[in-house]
């Protein structure tokens, strides 16, 4: 398949998706004034990158430019029982488990609500196995689709919710490998009583395509110190974080493409909600941009685990400086 033919059938599911309008079609008006504005900004298409973020007004430096709510989150092994199941906010030690496999957590009714549907999915199950395999091999990702697999299953979302994000390219020897996990998270719903029917997306090619959906869309949501208002005022390129507690996928922060240098920062204060913010003033038209990996690595070490983990060789003004 050319580049050209991936790069026309992306901008036409693009164009026809629902989910771009749902961020600008909110406003303001005098019959509804308590209606919030959409983000001070656009998502468009360009030749070299595909789909873009720019801003349309000017934004200061220091401004929050909109915030996200996560499509799917869960949290890491590491931190499973220490946050929120849900939306990955740290548990009050009172709160907290310890033991390998305990009943999961909630910070609140709230998330605990907003679970329900998925959890009732997941709790008839036996997720032992899966996630021994998982950890024994280091992969994060796969609990992901446990998750949207649980929530499709459940209803909350359909299954093609994410065909919209760019995947990444997957060789053969990479789906290969992603067999065994795949076999077992589809035998671990077929042991439960979850209808058959319920159960026909899930195909091996469903689960590589959202994998490589989530491969590259995926954030590692690391929770920040400090109060809010510090983290607003500050314009510095990295923020102190106590812990990586898991990983989510967006929507609309997946749009923002990538710069060693970037104008923009996301950022995590209390849970898996993302907050997106201009790191320098940002003009009228021009392109936001985050860091996908830690900005402080030298030129060598960006350039290799951008292109291991994401497939590109970064030629952003710093890299082209071999900055």
């Amino acid at each position: 398949m050319s580049s050209l033919f991936r790069y026309s059938r992306w901008v036409s599911q693009f164009e026809k998706s629902p989910l771009i309008l749902t961020f600008f079609s909110t406003a303001t008006t005098e019959s509804q004034p308590s209606r919030p504005l959409p983000p001070p900004i656009r998502v468009g298409l360009t030749e070299y990158v595909g789909r873009s973020v720019f801003a349309t007004r000017r934004i200061g430096t220091g401004e929050l430019i909109h915030t996200a709510k996560p499509i799917v989150a869960h949290p890491s092994f590491s931190s499973l029982h220490n946050v929120c199941y849900f939306c990955l906010k740290k548990l009050p030690d009172d709160k907290s488990h310890s033991e390998a496999y305990p009943t999961v957590v909630f910070c609140s009714e709230h998330c605990k609500d907003q679970s329900k549907n998925f959890y009732e999915v997941e709790k008839k199950a036996d997720w032992s196995r899966f996630d021994e395999y998982c950890r024994m091999q280091g992969l994060k990702y796969p609990l992901l689709v446990k998750r949207f697999a649980s929530q499709v299953i459940s209803g909350v979302v359909s299954a093609d919710s994410l065909d919209i994000l760019q995947p990444a390219t997957l060789t053969s020897e990479m789906v290969s490998l992603m067999e065994k996990e795949f076999c077992l998270l589809r035998s671990t719903f077929q042991e439960t009583d979850v209808k058959g029917e319920q159960m026909a997306f899930l195909t091996k090619e469903w689960y590589t395509g959202v994998l490589a959906r989530m491969r590259i869309n995926a954030f590692r949501v690391e929770l920040a110190g400090g109060s809010y208002e510090d983290l607003l005022s500050s314009a510095a390129a990295s923020v102190e974080a106590e812990v990586a507690v898991g990983n989510a996928v967006y929507m609309l922060p997946s749009f923002y493409n990538h710069d060693c240098d970037p104008n923009a920062h996301i950022l995590w204060v209390e849970n898996a909600d993302a907050r997106i913010k201009a790191l320098r003033d940002i003009e009228t038209g021009e392109e936001l941009r985050i860091c996908y990996i830690d900005a402080s690595m030298n030129h060598k070490a960006r350039q290799t685990i951008l292109y291991e983990g994401f497939g590109f060789l970064c030629n952003c003004p710093r890299c082209l400086s071999n900055d």
